[in-house]
Formats: structure tokens, C-alpha cells, sequence
């Protein structure tokens, strides 16, 4: 069952970067362009989280949280560019769960979402991937192959979720740094390339095959 996540923040940009990646990981993104539509939203419908930027015009993010604390008790984390420690304590004590500055990677943004959900709903944290005998655990970060526990690196372990997303379908190499919310300077196609194959190698058979010239897929198997 899909996050629901509603953003809010006056950045269409920014919801447009972040809706693939969070789509592909399990969270269902909806955008507000300001504080007002985003309460009004909060009104009528139910999110699991809230996204909420600290500097919009009109109505800000502090007041915006502010009305909702007085109403909803619902996870909320706050993006902004403001790097002051004064503003991250008054967010905070207003009742923020979490707070992260932009600019920030999706990857991380993910990451900190989720590990405010497990504090609210622990059983957030128990998403389970499997394919052609391949379990990936995604709230502990462990995997088993045919039942036994493997060791992998953080990167690793992040293109085998992109891939199990996936399975039985042709990601790119783009695609697949995208959605392991790896998609910047740091790690290139090519690096891709090299931990794809360590990651055979720790899994074993031919579950990951190369579809040459455009990416990877992961066979479904019996799961």
C-alpha cells in the first residue's frame, strides 16, 4: 500500500523532481502550491505525511504548521533553505517531526520520510520485496538469497530495491540511479555498471541480466 505524501511548497520544480523518484519507492506524492490550498487539502483528505517548505509566500511554513498542530497530529517535515538554528528550534518545537534543509538529495529526503513514519507507524518500516528468490527487507536493510542472509554495501542495496521495484522489466542505467535516488555527480552509469556486477556475484545464478545497450532487468522467478 502506497505513502501518501502531500508537498507543500510554492516549488512546482520541485515537485516534479521528487514525484518519480518517491513514486517508484512506494510514496504517492500530491502537491499544494501554498499554505492555504495545503490546509484545505489536509481538510478533506487523508495523507500518512506532510512535506511542508518553511519559506512560502503569504502564508509561511511555521504558520502553516501551526493551524495544523492545532488540529492534526499527522507526521510533518520541514523542508527550507534556511540553515539558522533559531528556525529549526521554533519548527521544531511547533511540533515538526523532522526537519531537512534544501538542497537536499531525494535519496535522503526518503530516507528521513520514512524514518518518521516508523516513529508514528512502525508498520511502515515492514515493506517486504521478493523476487526469483530474492527478499529484500526494506525497513532493516537486510536481504536473504534462498534464504540466506547477504551482506551488501549501501549502494548495492539500493539498485537491488530499484531493480525488485521492478521486476521483469528493462530499467536504464539512468533510470535505475534515479530511482536508487542516486542520480547525481557522485555516482555514474558507469559506476552502475561495476556494482551491478558485484552484486550478481553476491546474489548468485543469473537473476540480474544485461540487456545490452540499454540497461539491467531482474528476473521475476518464482519470488
Amino acid at each position: 500500500m502506497a505513502i501518501r505524501a502531500l508537498l507543500i511548497d510554492d516549488d512546482a520544480r520541485l515537485f516534479e523532481l521528487l514525484s518519480g523518484y518517491l513514486g517508484q519507492n512506494g510514496v504517492e506524492l500530491e502537491h499544494a502550491v501554498d499554505g492555504a490550498a495545503g490546509l484545505r487539502v489536509l481538510a478533506n483528505e487523508s495523507h500518512d505525511v506532510v512535506l511542508l517548505d518553511g519559506m512560502m509566500p503569504g502564508m509561511d511554513g511555521l504558520e502553516v504548521l501551526r493551524r495544523l498542530r492545532a488540529r492534526s497530529a499527522i507526521p510533518v517535515l520541514m523542508l527550507t533553505a534556511r540553515g539558522d538554528e533559531a528556525d529549526r528550534v521554533v519548527g521544531l518545537e511547533l511540533g515538526a517531526d523532522d526537519y531537512i534543509a534544501k538542497p537536499f538529495s531525494s535519496r535522503e529526503l526518503l530516507a528521513r520520510l520514512r524514518a518518521v513514519l516508523r516513529r508514528m507507524h512502525p508498520e511502515v518500516g515492514r515493506e517486504r520485496l521478493s523476487a526469483n528468490g530474492v527478499v529484500a527487507l526494506i525497513g532493516t536493510r537486510e536481504v536473504r538469497v534462498e534464504g540466506e542472509a547477504a551482506s551488501l554495501t549501501g549502494l548495492e542495496f539500493d539498485l537491488l530495491v530499484a531493480l525488485l521495484r521492478r521486476a521483469g522489466r528493462v530499467v536504464t542505467r539512468a533510470a535505475l540511479l534515479h530511482e536508487a535516488g542516486r542520480d547525481d555527480t557522485v555516482v555514474s552509469e558507469r559506476t552502475v555498471d561495476v556494482h551491478i556486477s558485484k552484486l550478481r556475484k553476491k546474489l548468485g545464478g543469473d537473476k540480474i541480466k544485461t540487456v545490452r545497450g540499454v540497461g539491467y532487468v531482474f528476473g521475476r522467478g518464482e519470488g
